[in-house]
């Protein structure tokens, strides 16, 4: 049976968040909550962890992995963006938006889109998920946990270890999490373009 933490939603125990820290260090790959959906983690450098990950969602090499950080400080690191976009990022994160950006070298060439190089950039409003980010000091590599065949992101802690059982190494039992997964925002082009409808209002980038 997966390992569970139960960790507080609102006063996150630092010492489960350390503890789910060293797991992701140390290769394992974890579900935990965001301010949208539950989702899947790993360290950023770990190849079999993101291979784990492909396999569970059954994904394909085009898809665009997310970068989950605590701010935008480490955005230059991983990502191009020009004044205007900062400004766009800055203005609506923390919060439900997974943006697409141009990446950087720092990104392994694997966790970006093959054709496009691009990424998923993503600042959750989140006290576990930014308490954790804390305790890792580097983003999280992240994608929604969503099931092949299943219309909805797992949101019941529950269900999430029922129906993943050993395929991951710890669940972040972080109570019900939402059935509605981030809006994602494309903003590697010219014009921001809408890709998936979520819980942020896309109103804001002209693309709703």
């Amino acid at each position: 049976m997966v390992e569970t933490l139960h960790i507080h939603p609102d006063n996150p125990q630092t010492r489960l968040l350390s503890k789910v820290a060293d797991i992701v260090r140390n290769g394992g790959l974890v579900a935990y909550p965001t301010d949208s959906a539950y989702a899947l983690g790993c360290h950023l450098g770990d190849k079999d962890a993101v291979d784990r990950i492909r396999r569970i969602r059954e994904l394909d090499k085009h898809h665009n992995f997310t970068l989950v950080c605590r701010d935008l400080s480490e955005l230059g690191n991983y990502a191009k963006v020009d004044n205007q976009v900062f400004r766009l990022l800055k203005a609506h994160t923390p919060g439900p938006y997974t943006f697409i950006l141009n990446a950087t070298s720092e990104v392994p060439r694997r966790l970006m889109h093959p054709k496009r190089k691009t990424i998923g950039l993503r600042v959750p409003d989140n006290a576990i998920t930014q308490g954790l980010l804390a305790e890792l000091g580097e983003p999280l590599m992240s994608v929604t946990l969503i099931l092949p065949g299943d219309e909805y992101p797992l949101s019941d802690p529950d269900d999430i270890r029922d129906r993943l059982g050993t395929r991951i190494d710890a669940l972040v039992d972080g109570g019900y999490g939402s059935l509605e997964p981030t809006t994602v925002i494309d903003l590697s082009g010219a014009e921001p373009r809408l890709l998936r409808r979520g819980m942020g209002d896309p109103e804001p980038f002209g693309c709703a």
